[in-house]
This record gives C-alpha cells, structure tokens and sequence, in this order.
C-alpha cells in the first residue's frame, strides 16, 4: 500500500495545481458608490459554488449591507441578493463563456469602505466528497483515488473545451482571412477599372484638344 501511495505522489502534486486553477479565492475593494465585478471562463455542464463575505474596512457595527448577481454570458440572472452581508450561491453552468459576478453597497456614498472576499469553487473542486465517501462508504486512498479520477475527468473536459474553442477561433480567423482577401481583390479590381476609366477619359480629352 505504500508503494502505491508513493507512486501516486506526483499525481497528487500535479493535481493539486489543477486544483488550485479551479478553487480560488478573490478580493474585492467596493466603491462608495457603483459596483465591482469579477468574471470567471467556465464552459458548459459545469457546477459552480461561491461563497461570499462583506468585510468593513473601517470595523463598522453592524456591517453595511451590500447587493450581489451573478449572471451568464447570456445575460441571464443566476443568483440576487440584497441587503446581505454574506451568502453563497450554487448553479450548474448552462451556456460556455463569461460567468459574471457583482457586488455594490445598498446605501452608496454612505458608511466606510467595504471588501468582499468571494471564494469561487468550480468543477471537481465544488464537490462534496464528504458526502459521497458516507454515500458510497469509502475512505483513505480509495476516496483519494475517486478524486483523481474526477479531477482526470475535469482536465480532459476542460481540454475537449480549449480544443473546440481554438477549432473555432481557427475557424474565424480563417473566414476573416477569406473575406480580407476578397476585398483586397475587389478593392484592387476596382482601383484597376478606376485608372481605366481616367485612362480613357483623358485620352479621348486631348484627342479633342487635337482636333480643335
């Protein structure tokens, strides 16, 4: 047994980067009065879990209250709270792109300066594998070894992803490169006809010019 832990020690290490990419914890200086976002990249079918705390910069009592949304990159609202000084929020991706997050004060231009601490959990991160290992009755390295094998799942979806988004930008960049040459040509074909014409124009000028 512990050989195989130790042979699975680099993975350990390597996924506790991939980890990290996935889990993290961001701060936020809010204005007096306006509002601050944070946006995160999560593509389709993924589960989120946020956490967030008002901190009072000056240590006011009770804490000012603030506002928070957080939206999909199609506008739709996922979760809206007021008057909250904490909250957590939880949804399971839908559309792939920029995932919107934000908060403002309920009382602007009043009060001290507000932080707001949001932990976002996404993907193999934001699973409770406290309650799949009393679920499913397993522990020690075999839970490990479940973990592994979600965050192997999560980076070859995120991989699958990152290749259809570069398949598609390639693809962009190509039907941009088309039509560039296109007009390149059409511009050039019509500055051709252009000089032509005036060719034309003067030449028939100065025949008269001639014959006067």
């Amino acid at each position: 047994m512990t050989d195989k832990i130790r042979l699975l020690l680099p993975i350990f290490l390597l996924l506790t980067l991939v980890f990290v990419q996935i889990g993290e914890s961001v701060w936020l200086n809010l204005p007096k009065s306006g509002n601050k976002c944070v946006s995160e990249e999560i593509h389709n079918n993924v589960v989120v879990v946020g956490d967030y705390v008002v901190i009072s910069d000056d240590h006011l009592h009770p804490t000012p209250t603030i506002s928070s949304k957080v939206t999909s990159p199609y506008g739709n609202v996922l979760h809206h709270k007021e008057n909250v000084t904490h909250g957590q929020f939880a949804f399971t991706s839908s559309e792939s792109g920029q995932y919107m997050t934000c908060f403002w004060p309920d009382r602007p231009n009043e009060g001290g300066a507000l932080s707001v601490n949001i932990d976002w959990k996404i993907g193999v991160a934001a699973k409770d594998w406290e309650s799949v290992a009393r679920k499913e009755k397993i522990e020690g390295v075999e839970l490990e070894l479940r973990k592994l094998e979600g965050a192997v799942e999560a980076i070859h979806d995120n991989l699958l992803y990152l290749k259809s988004r570069e398949a598609e930008m390639r693809g962009v960049s190509e039907t941009t490169n088309s039509r560039v040459a296109w007009y390149s040509i059409i511009s050039l074909g019509i500055c051709i006809l252009a000089s032509c014409a005036q060719l034309w124009y003067l030449t028939r000028f100065f025949q008269k010019k001639k014959l006067i």
